[in-house]
């Protein structure tokens, strides 16, 4: 019996029995499209992780400073670092620049429009609903280069302003879109606590569509940046975070060492204390995460797989019963144990592919609705390596469960096999 033959005959015992068939095959089917869809779902979670980190800048370093002294009133009187680091950061050749990104809190109004009328507020998806009020920054002239930004209108900080403490400030693209819509921000003031403030820029999305994508607390987009000296006027804490970008993400180690040396001669006798990290760590921290959970998934879907192979393997064992006086004629007229062997193989196989290929359709239709509905739009579909890997997961679990229904069939002998009713 050759090959073909082989493949009409289990073809036609599948067919025969349809309505067992497909139960049998209902396992496999489960467990390969949970595979697919599971595999997926990680890509994009990847991807979107991926994006976050980039969206902090390729190639920085974050310092966090933390200083404590306060005086019998408890008025912060510690010292303010910045001007250190700043110094140390501009003679170092593998530095790009260095900025703070001091977080502070504050009314914002233009016209009509007001932060006290905005709530930081999500759907079930983690989208934004409704206007969100934009997060408020002391930053250097440098923080543009250490966030990959460009100006769209008008002009970035400048060193004077910081050092004049000029009441300026530069718009994030959705900031400016939130109080001016399609009006050109640049020359008007908007009032800060009270105080006016006046436009000098509006930075250039970041995205092709001008949607950044990200939806957090902190998106890049939605931003209102001032001269760190601006403290002056707002009041707040003194920055804790900084951001040093680097002219070459390759040197981070080495730059991350100095910083660290420089820090800790920094801090001797002072009441400071210093910490220095790279976003790649987190993202690495992250990725270990995402693959401690789709290793849980994975072995969810493996139980569906294996209980899946267990059917496979039950139906052969009750096919090889079934048809044991056909197996004893064949035996009796000259037929191979291989042969036998390669009959039952191939129709488990077939078995296991149908179901494969099921699994496939719905795994791919699983993985873009999933997609669309966790990612925002994100459309992910299963790569070819996956496609093929769980097509050939699927045939070899036949293979594998239909063994050893396969190796008994062949164990029959003849005259015992034609006796059987």
């Amino acid at each position: 019996m050759n090959l073909g033959q082989a493949v009409k005959m289990a073809w036609k015992s599948i067919w025969g029995k349809k309505g067992r068939s497909a139960l049998t095959i209902l396992g496999i089917f489960i467990g390969i499209a949970a595979v697919m869809t599971i595999v997926s779902v990680m890509d994009g979670m990847r991807q979107r992780t991926i994006e976050q980190y980039a969206a902090m800048g390729s190639g920085t370093l974050n310092v966090y400073l933390w200083t404590y002294a306060w005086d019998e009133e408890g008025n912060d009187i510690s010292r303010d670092y910045f001007p250190d680091l700043y110094g140390y950061c501009n003679t170092q050749s593998q530095i790009l620049g260095i900025t703070p990104q001091g977080e502070f809190s504050a009314l914002v109004s233009y016209g009509t429009k007001s932060t006290a009328d905005m709530r930081r507020e999500w759907d079930d998806y983690g989208r934004p609903t409704g206007d969100q009020p934009p997060t408020l920054y002391y930053v250097s002239d440098q923080y543009a280069a250490c966030n990959g930004l460009t100006i769209a209108r008008g002009r970035d900080l400048a060193w004077l302003d910081i050092e004049k403490f000029n009441q300026v400030c530069v718009l994030g693209p959705k900031a400016a879109k939130l109080f001016f819509g399609t009006a050109d921000p640049v020359g008007k003031k908007i009032r800060v606590d009270g105080k006016e403030f006046l436009v000098t820029g509006v930075y250039a999305s970041t995205s092709e569509d001008g949607e950044s994508g990200i939806y957090s607390w902190r998106d890049p987009e939605n931003i209102i940046v001032f001269p760190y000296t601006a403290r002056r006027y707002l009041g707040g804490e003194k920055p804790q975070e900084f951001i040093v970008k680097l002219v070459d993400s390759d040197s981070a180690d080495e730059v991350k060492a100095r910083l660290e040396g420089f820090l800790r001669g920094l801090s001797e006798g002072q009441n400071m204390d210093a910490y220095v990290n790279s976003p790649s760590e987190w993202q690495q921290y992250k990725e270990q995460a995402l693959a401690m959970i789709g290793g849980v998934l994975a072995g969810i879907a493996a139980i569906s797989l294996l209980v899946g192979g267990i059917g496979i393997m039950n139906i052969m064992l009750v096919t090889v019963t079934e048809r044991t006086r056909e197996i004893g004629i064949r035996r009796a007229i000259g037929a191979q144990r291989s042969s036998i062997v390669a009959q039952f193989l191939i129709e488990a196989a077939m078995l296991c592919g149908i179901g494969g290929i099921v699994g496939i359709l719905a795994g791919t239709g699983g993985s873009v609705v999933l997609s669309r509905l966790m990612y925002d739009g994100l459309t992910i579909y299963p790569s070819v390596r996956v496609t093929a890997g769980a097509f050939l997961l699927s045939v070899s679990l036949g293979v594998l469960f239909g063994s050893y229904p396969a190796a008994k069939a062949a164990r029959l002998q003849p005259v015992e096999a034609l006796r059987a009713e």
